[in-house]
């Protein structure tokens, strides 16, 4: 069961801590006294959409976190029998979660939230004048979700292969206009001579290699000129060659001149050296005319970006592009052949998706009559007796008889006086009428649950006097398995809880903050008299709140 929870800076809740027991409780107060923020921090642990409003003015994170116990080592109990969730809210609108003080994903803390306990709000109530939530709820009844989840694959490739059969009709519709198309736009591309995609990549870098390539050759020929060995004599290579000769001849007057002429023949070695590595240099950049080459480079690269605006942001996109034409090319010169292909593959896929939503129907069937039992006899504790509840399946039929939950439409409907036909819920049932309805599905999905805790927000809306105390025994009675926790503003619901907590707002240093507590003896006579009166209560409706009490546990 929920045990615990702690609510930190979410609206006028700056730290609001709740111990919750088992049995049946609920929460009482004033409108405004912070019941909803209540609800809205456990849809938040339930995976709800963190909202940077929910943030306290002037806190820069929030925080809500629940403590449930049960039975140790079972997952998701630790060996203490205690799992605790919490979710936290920045200004940033970052979200984090933790399970056991470990960081998931909200994904997981959902998955482990939702098989503890489920929210009921008031919109879900409202949601049952909406059709397409009877399927929803009937399949978590009948324990389809997973059979919904296999058929729902199929019925992906199902609509996939219907898509590409319309494309292909559509074609075949303008095949000479297509086909026209379809072969400008290859040959366009084939023209091209596109082999490698990275190409493009390429000629750019050997462009900027050319551009620079005047400037390399002047310097590198400068070198070379200046030291190689030249016939015309006016090189450093030449110069050394003549010196060392001239050294030499100096030898009878000069002791070291021989040591000398031959230094100078291997510096002119080195310089020879320096000279063959600035002609590889040249040898290496030799393209031939530079601005031919560029002229050619610049036609290339133009072919390549004029191609992208047309078929695709990357040269692999054009390729691909290219690809896919013939592709359709093919299709179109033979298109009755493949059209009859992909009708064949559509008839196989409609077959595999018809089983799996024949097993869904039959459960959904079984289920239903299971359902229009269970609700009719807990109908029948909530003062609306004579009212018959129905789950109507229809099989669609047709062309389109798929749909994304298989092959049923399903109405809940009802017949509230006798000797009337039955109706869609949305055509007769009043505001008090839907909530019973709701409340009645809810204690029969309760009983398949796995789920130990159920909260409702308000469960009671529309109804009052005896009706509503009907619902306070049944959530009463439905607490004998479960926790049940209940936000009302029905003094005869709220007597019949095992736990009264009473929410208030009060001011704290200034600004507004809520509390809880938890009620008892005259405190909360006081509270039930308040909910009977409004503002001026009587001592007739103390009376009255005291003897509700009397009434229930006597």
């Amino acid at each position: 069961m929920l045990k615990a929870l702690s609510i930190q800076n979410i609206a006028v809740a700056k730290n609001l801590n709740i111990d919750f027991f088992d049995g049946f409780s609920v929460l009482t107060g004033k409108t405004g006294a912070g019941k909803s923020v209540i609800i809205d921090s456990i849809a938040l642990l339930l995976g709800s959409k963190g909202q940077r409003d929910l943030i306290r003015q002037g806190e820069k994170s929030a925080s809500v976190c629940a403590v449930f116990d049960g039975e140790p080592g079972v997952f998701p109990f630790d060996e203490n029998g205690e799992l605790t969730i919490e979710r936290t809210l920045t200004q940033d609108g970052r979200s984090t979660a933790r399970i056991n003080g470990k960081s998931v994903s909200l994904a997981v803390m959902k998955e482990t939230a939702v098989k503890l306990l489920s929210l009921h709000g008031q919109n879900d109530t409202v949601s049952l004048y909406d059709r397409g939530e009877h399927i929803i709820l009937l399949d978590e009844y009948a324990d389809t979700v997973q059979d919904v989840e296999v058929y729902s694959k199929i019925y992906a490739d199902l609509l996939a292969k219907k898509n590409e059969i319309s494309d292909l009709e559509k074609s075949l519709d303008d095949r000479s206009m297509m086909t026209d198309i379809l072969k400008y736009q290859i040959a366009d591309i084939e023209k091209a001579r596109i082999t490698d995609p990275s190409e493009e990549e390429k000629l750019e870098k050997l462009r900027t290699k050319i551009k620079s390539i005047e400037f390399v050759i002047k310097n590198a020929n400068l070198v070379y000129r200046a030291l190689a060995p030249s016939e015309k004599g006016a090189s450093c290579a030449y110069l050394l060659d003549r010196a060392a000769a001239a050294l030499r001849q100096l030898s009878d007057v000069m002791e070291n001149a021989e040591e000398l002429a031959m230094k100078l023949e291997e510096y002119r070695i080195e310089i020879v050296d320096i000279a063959e590595q600035a002609k590889d240099v040249i040898d290496a950049d030799d393209i031939g005319d530079p601005e031919k080459q560029l002229d050619i480079i610049e036609s290339r690269l133009a072919t390549f970006s004029r191609l992208k605006k047309k078929y695709g942001g990357t040269l692999e996109d054009v390729i691909a592009f290219r690809d896919d034409a013939k592709r359709k090319l093919r299709d179109l010169e033979g298109g009755e052949d493949r059209m009859e292909e992909l009708r064949a593959e559509y008839r196989l896929i409609a077959k595999k998706a018809q089983a799996a939503a024949d097993i869904i129907s039959e459960k959904r069937r079984e289920a239903g009559k299971r359902l229009s039992e269970e609700v009719m006899e807990a109908l029948k504790s909530l003062d609306m007796p004579k009212v018959r509840f129905f789950v109507d399946i229809r099989k669609t039929t047709g062309e389109d008889k798929f749909n994304s939950r298989g092959t049923d439409e399903v109405d809940f409907t009802v017949i509230t006086n006798p000797g009337e036909e039955a109706q869609p819920l949305h055509k007769i049932a009043s505001g008090g009428e839907l909530s019973r309805i709701m409340l009645a599905l809810k204690c029969a999905e309760t009983k398949k649950s796995q789920q130990s805790t159920v909260i409702f927000d308000e469960i009671d809306t529309g109804v009052s006097g005896g009706t509503a105390e009907r619902i306070g025994i049944k959530l009463e009675s439905l607490s004998e398995n479960i926790q049940v926790i209940c936000v009302t503003h029905s003094a005869q619901v709220s007597a019949h809880a095992h736990n009264h907590y009473l929410i208030e707002k009060n001011e704290v240093g200034g600004r507004m903050e809520s509390s809880v507590r938890v009620l008892d003896g005259e405190e909360r006579i006081s509270e039930l008299a308040r909910i009977i009166g409004g503002i001026n209560v009587t001592e007739a409706q103390y009376s009255a709140a005291r003897e509700l009490l009397n009434k229930v546990y006597n």
